[in-house]
């Protein structure tokens, strides 16, 4: 209910992880409207990026002012969003005036879309530094790109590498919905790498594995032999063990022919005994 009119929000302009129920208020952004034989229908999002944008320029006043330009918005609706600022102002600061002081502002607008969390960075003119900012908060070694194609590299240090890529490749799908650039993630120095682990040049394969002791004789490395006679060692003592238990327990069909025997010899006993009571 919008008062004077009633929205429709359809499944996929909700969020997965939100509940509604009757009597709660939640901002939406109304995405259309039409006209029908039943009146006017207007449908509303809370999955749309452009939710975001209206909730920064409500909450912003130097967005609300022009000072501060939203670039662009990526958003992966009740999870993450980022978004791209930008100022011709010397002396303001986009980023932080999109946070406000203590994080108040930008708070507000977390809470507002049921604890999804916000990144802001500062648009650049220069791709490379764009990038870089978007693939925040890992840090970005250099970037190589290909503007006919729109395709660029990110190359990162190792211990940045998975923060680049982020959980689930999210980092690095935000931070291409934000460029609209494809990007992609390299290790800096990894072709050097793979090459450093290969065998150098001129030394047989067969020399991978010898070792060479302290008295410069070189041996042929012997552990995977000797894993093999302790494991060969193991079975037989386990062989052995199962024949003595083998030996020591009878089989069954033994025990019941000597359990059928002494019942007989039981009976035989038990006769005579019989015979002398009815005599006396």
């Amino acid at each position: 209910d919008i008062g004077q009119a009633t929205a429709i929000m359809p499944p996929s302009e909700q969020i997965r992880s939100e509940h509604y129920t009757t009597g709660i208020q939640l901002r939406v952004f109304i995405k259309s409207v039409a006209t029908t034989s039943r009146g006017p229908e207007v449908i509303v999002s809370r999955a749309s990026k452009e939710l975001v944008r209206e909730l920064f320029t409500m909450e912003v006043p130097e967005i609300g002012d022009g000072v501060v330009e939203i670039k662009s918005v990526a958003r992966e609706p009740g999870s993450r969003s980022k978004i791209a600022v930008y100022t011709e102002e010397d002396n303001v600061d986009p980023v932080g005036s999109c946070v406000g002081q203590r994080g108040t502002r930008v708070q507000f607008i977390i809470n507002e879309l049921g604890g999804e969390k916000i990144d802001i960075i500062e648009w650049d003119e220069d791709i490379t530094k764009f990038i870089k900012n978007a693939l925040s908060p890992a840090k970005v070694a250099s970037v190589e790109f290909n503007e006919e194609s729109k395709e660029a590299t990110a190359l990162v240090n190792e211990d940045q590498f998975s923060l680049a890529i982020g959980k689930g490749g999210q980092n690095v799908r935000l931070a291409s919905g934000l460029a609209g650039w494809k990007i992609d993630i390299k290790q800096a120095g990894g072709e050097e790498k793979v090459q450093s682990s290969q065998p150098k040049a001129g030394r047989p394969l067969a020399e991978k594995d010898k070792v060479q002791d302290e008295e410069g004789e070189v041996r042929e490395d012997g552990k995977e032999e000797k894993e093999s006679k302790e494991d060969k060692k193991e079975e037989e003592k386990d062989e052995e063990k199962e024949k003595k238990s083998k030996k020591e327990k009878k089989p069954p069909k033994e025990e019941k022919e000597k359990h059928k025997k002494e019942k007989k010899k039981a009976k035989v006993k038990d006769k005579p005994k019989k015979e002398d009571k009815k005599k006396e």
